[in-house]
């Protein structure tokens, strides 16, 4: 099982649910239901839309029972001087990967997301490479992401944190891997 990562610096902490998040959980809700229903965010992942608070609300759970299962590891940026999540980081296992997508083989994957708020400001390409680091510190052997092609800014982030273009995913993405 993957150990959680932290990372922080002045403005951001980087971190998985923690148990005073509990207190906090109502805010959460709201923050993610903000970032997965963003036009700015979502506009080269539609799919991930959530179109309520409720939608958020049980985003929010099974995140952290995937957590807790191995499934995926979720990660939130939070903004230290708003008190608010303003980003997501989500590692997805092998195993559900494998549930998802149709490959030779099956690293770890990496998603991300910003609000459209903090687009543009380049927290993921601070973030990103000392996040990675931690995760492959771990042992984990390789991590993958899948990117719309016409993502420019996202294969700029990822080409930051030493991934490297591998192959056409399908007509629309692309798929990077590190090590």
């Amino acid at each position: 099982m993957l150990k959680p990562v932290f990372f922080e610096n002045e403005q951001l902490l980087i971190h998985p649910f923690r148990p005073d998040d509990l207190q906090r959980f109502e805010q959460l809700t709201n923050d993610i239901y903000a970032i997965l229903s963003d036009n700015r965010t979502l506009r080269f992942i539609p799919g991930k839309r959530l179109h309520n608070l409720e939608e958020a609300e049980l985003f929010l759970q099974t995140m952290i029972v995937n957590y807790h299962s191995g499934r995926n590891y979720i990660h939130f940026i939070s903004d230290k001087q708003l008190n608010k999540v303003v980003g997501i980081i989500d590692l997805i296992s092998p195993e559900v990967a494998r549930e998802h997508y149709h490959m030779d083989h099956y690293p770890f994957f990496i998603e991300f997301y910003l609000s459209g708020r903090a687009t543009g400001c380049y927290i993921m390409t601070e973030i990103l490479p000392p996040i990675v680091d931690r995760i492959l510190a771990q042992g984990i052997s390789s991590i993958g992401a899948i990117v719309n092609r016409h993502n420019t800014a996202a294969k700029k982030v990822l080409e930051k944190a030493q991934f490297t273009y591998k192959a056409q995913f399908d007509i629309h993405q692309d798929f990077y891997e590190t090590r």
